[in-house]
């Protein structure tokens, strides 16, 4: 099973999206996993929120609206602020 699904793909500005999680820090029993996401101009975020994912079954799952069309950019955070960065690289969708 992979560890980051998300669908609808490809993505479209406008779309919303869902965001399943089964990570490294699902799987080392967090409590709360938030999504940290933004839009994505080359290197800076912008419109950054951190968004409370819900758990369901062993998946945590977040919607995010796409606000522009550019990169979608995120990671994981828990609530003791330990992070899942994919090894520094983040995820990134290209939105269309």
């Amino acid at each position: 099973m992979d560890e980051v699904r998300v669908r609808p793909l490809p993505m479209h500005n406008g779309d919303v999206i869902e965001v399943r999680y089964n990570g490294l820090l699902a799987k080392s029993g967090a409590d709360q996993v938030y999504l940290h996401t933004g839009m994505a101009y080359e290197y800076d975020w912008t419109n950054v929120e951190n968004i409370k994912m819900n758990r369901a079954e062993n998946d945590w799952i977040a919607n995010v609206e796409l606000k522009e069309p550019v990169k979608l950019k995120f990671c994981f955070k828990d609530s003791a602020d330990n992070w899942d960065n994919n090894n520094g690289r983040n995820w990134s969708y290209t939105i269309i």
